[in-house]
């Protein structure tokens, strides 16, 4: 029996032995055992061919890597898309140029009655209205904006806007929403806050909306923007509260946070357990129940506690003195916290999984928080530990970047929305990274200038071209200050080019007239040009000297001055200085020609500046500060100074103490200088006042810096000195 068995067994084996070897060698010739692991496509590639079946794409966390696709930890890897550019916008309406058509508030057509927005809302419409972007002719427009008020969805809330979806189809633009863009702080409301509750079908329309999560977030097609308060401003905007060296790195805190838990509904989980990290000395974290109505009918075992601990600490005081600020989710993903922190300096830690942050399609967020996992609460503590000195210093001063770049006004945050979308438009030039993530940022870096930006760090060049702006149209003579002012522009070695800017009535002298010798001369004749900052073909330069017909300068002042502007290229470097001030008696700023210890402008006058600044100067300002400019046929060279300041943050550069730079007045007959009119300085102070008031705020940055050449007055023998002839003139 044993041996039968055995025999039996002995069968089985070679049968099976036989078996793998024929077969084996069919699949072999088969060729299906010659699959390796790179022919094999990956489960992501395979997901996004059928996403791409389904007319879909895939989320923006997906990053091509050679053959696959990287997927970052903790994110969503399917997004339930329906729309993208390609298939929800008409580019065709975009091929002029970027316009935006705001509706009325009241359409007599309908004979409705006039919809009031809300303050914030209000706010939204009057910053596209007032800007470049806007266009009253929708045939002309590439966007949308509703009057209808979307901002707050809440159905609870005082300002949500009842039979939305009845006046939209009302709308004979709303088209199924194509080509719309929809603003919206707040959806959902108690006790669920569902994110894609609002009250209506928002159809084809992009959405601008805060709180977006990456499941509901359609990647190149929505925008997410911050949460922000009702009293936002409208432009201008506070500044950060965090200076270029503020030290110590490290702050009294480390971790801080002061707000509300919700002992119902959603948004609890997280905030009711922070007290287990809260230690009373480097890490503070505390919370209240106390809100809402029956916050007493539904508080838990531990409300009395928090409530007695959260008294202990003021907001403001704990915002300033940490180092890093917990944004945990509230009832929605985005909480105000995250533009609290990002002002005050204190670097966010995300608590709020799944959370879009606003504007990460240009927003390089690494460089500015911290994120954390709500499901790995306790191991916040050793996460913030960890980061180095060095990286919390380059995260805070990030966070004051971006900060004042795009948040700090609903102004920037509205403009940044626009331009994200803008730069989705087929022929439309696109800013990289590092523009959007470095000061002074994107929405000041134009993407169609060709040429090299002043804050680039790149080389200024070693020659300028000098423009002379005459609009006096006197006698040109060897003894006239223009003559002078040419030929001692001409000497200097520095010199590419002259443009002469010619805008009399009066036909300009014969090419004949002017100095001999020196760089090319143009003449342009522009009768009743007021532009003097419009972008000219003729300047090949990056530096441009801007001067009057009247001005006096040497060639030496013209060489030193453009060897100061190299150093600060982002400046304007110039002779004449002026100043501005607060009138508390009259409530209004003032302007002055008076010296003192400081100025805050320097004239054009006699100016070295970056031609980008023509470029943003035409391109980039809103047209009420070019219409005030306009009408009063003054103050482009303030505005300027407004323009260079606002961009950069930093005060012009004053040279050479001159106490003339300035022709004497003509003699009787000849036409009359503007400067000697008696008006000049009164229109001159209500523009300061008017662009003020367009830009939101005083941009204007004083200084008592200026830059002299060595040994400029020291008693020693002229021959010493490089620029002879500055002590000779004006002193």
């Amino acid at each position: 029996m044993q041996a039968k068995k055995r025999y039996l067994l002995v069968l089985l084996s070679c049968a099976f032995l036989a078996y793998c070897y024929f077969g084996g060698y069919r699949l072999k010739s088969e060729g299906i055992a010659h699959f390796t692991e790179e022919s094999l496509p990956t489960y992501v590639d395979t997901w996004k061919d059928q996403l791409y079946e389904r007319d879909l794409e895939p989320a923006p966390h997906l990053r091509r890597t050679g053959n696959s696709y990287g997927v970052r930890k903790g994110s969503s890897n399917i997004v339930n898309q329906k729309c993208r550019m390609e298939t929800c916008f008409d580019f065709t309406r975009c091929m002029k140029d970027f316009k935006v058509y705001v509706y009325p508030t009241a359409d007599e057509s309908t004979g409705e009655v006039p919809l009031t927005p809300s303050a914030v809302y209000q706010k939204v419409l009057d910053v596209i209205s007032e800007s470049r972007y806007y266009t009253p002719d929708p045939s002309q427009a590439c966007l949308f904006v509703l009057a209808i008020d979307t901002l707050d969805r809440d159905n609870l809330s005082a300002d949500y806007v009842r039979n939305v979806p009845s006046r939209l189809q009302r709308l004979k633009l709303w088209n199924g929403g194509r080509n719309h863009v929809v603003f919206n702080l707040y959806s959902g409301t108690w006790p669920d806050y569902s994110e894609d509750d609002l009250g209506f079908d928002t159809g084809e329309a992009i959405l601008a909306k805060a709180s977006m999560s990456v499941t509901s977030f359609r990647p190149g097609f929505d925008i997410s923007i911050p949460l922000f308060h009702k009293n936002h401003p409208e432009k201008g905007g506070e500044p950060g509260f965090v200076s270029t060296n503020n030290f110590p790195i490290n702050k009294k805190y480390l971790l801080a946070f002061k707000g509300k838990r919700y002992v119902h509904g959603i948004g609890s989980e997280t905030r009711n357990s922070l007290y287990h990290l809260h230690n009373e000395r480097d890490i503070v974290l505390v919370t209240t129940c106390r809100h809402g109505k029956s916050w007493k009918e539904l508080k838990d075992e531990r409300c009395d506690e928090d409530n007695t601990e959260y008294d202990r600490y003021e907001y403001e005081v704990l915002l300033h003195n940490s180092t890093l600020c917990l944004v945990p989710r509230g009832r929605r993903l985005g909480s105000f916290r995250f533009l609290e922190a990002l002002q005050a300096g204190c670097i966010p830690v995300l608590l709020s999984n799944g959370w879009a942050l606003p504007f990460s399609q240009v927003i390089d967020w690494n460089k500015a928080v911290i994120w954390a996992d709500e499901r790995l609460l306790l191991q916040v503590p050793e996460t913030v530990r960890s980061i180095p000195a060095t990286k919390l210093f380059s995260l805070r001063q990030q966070t004051q970047i971006l900060w004042d770049k795009y948040f700090s006004s609903i102004e920037k945050i509205v403009f940044t929305t626009l331009e994200i979308i803008r730069e989705r438009v087929p022929g439309e030039a696109v800013r990289d990274g590092r523009v959007w993530n470095t000061a002074p940022g994107g929405l000041v870096s134009l993407p169609k200038y060709t040429g090299a930006y002043p804050w680039a760090g790149s080389d200024p060049g070693r020659n300028f071209t000098a423009l002379i702006y005459c609009q006096l149209g006197g006698n040109l003579t060897p003894t006239s200050s223009l003559y002078k002012l040419v030929r001692a522009v001409a000497k200097s070695k520095f010199a590419a080019a002259i443009v002469v800017l010619w805008t009399s009535e009066k036909a300009p002298p014969s090419r004949n007239r002017w100095p001999p010798g020196g760089p090319p001369l143009y003449i342009l004749h522009q009768p009743g040009a007021s532009q003097r900052f419009s972008p000219q073909p003729l300047v090949k330069t990056e530096a441009m000297l801007s001067l009057d017909e009247d001005t006096t300068l040497t060639t030496d002042e013209v060489d030193f001055a453009f060897s100061v502007w190299q150093h600060f290229p982002d400046r304007i470097v110039g002779y004449p200085a002026r100043s501005h001030y607060w009138d508390d008696a009259k409530g209004t700023w003032g302007y002055t020609s008076k010296w003192t210890n400081d100025y805050s402008i320097v004239l054009t006058g006699a100016a070295f500046y970056h031609r980008y600044f023509n470029y943003l100067y035409t391109e980039w300002l809103s047209p009420l500060l070019l219409k005030t400019v306009e009408q009063s046929h003054n103050c482009e060279d303030i505005l300027m100074n407004f323009l260079v300041s606002h961009v950069t943050r930093r005060p012009p550069i004053k040279v050479t103490q001159r106490k003339q730079y300035k022709e004497q007045p003509p003699p009787t007959g000849a036409p009359r200088s503007p400067w000697n009119d008696p008006d000049h300085f009164i229109q001159r102070q209500t523009c300061l006042n008017t662009f003020a008031a367009v830009f939101g705020y005083m941009p204007l940055l004083r200084s008592n810096t200026r830059l002299d050449p060595v040994l400029f007055k020291d008693p020693v023998s002229n021959l010493r000195k490089k620029y002879r002839q500055i002590e000779r003139v004006g002193s």
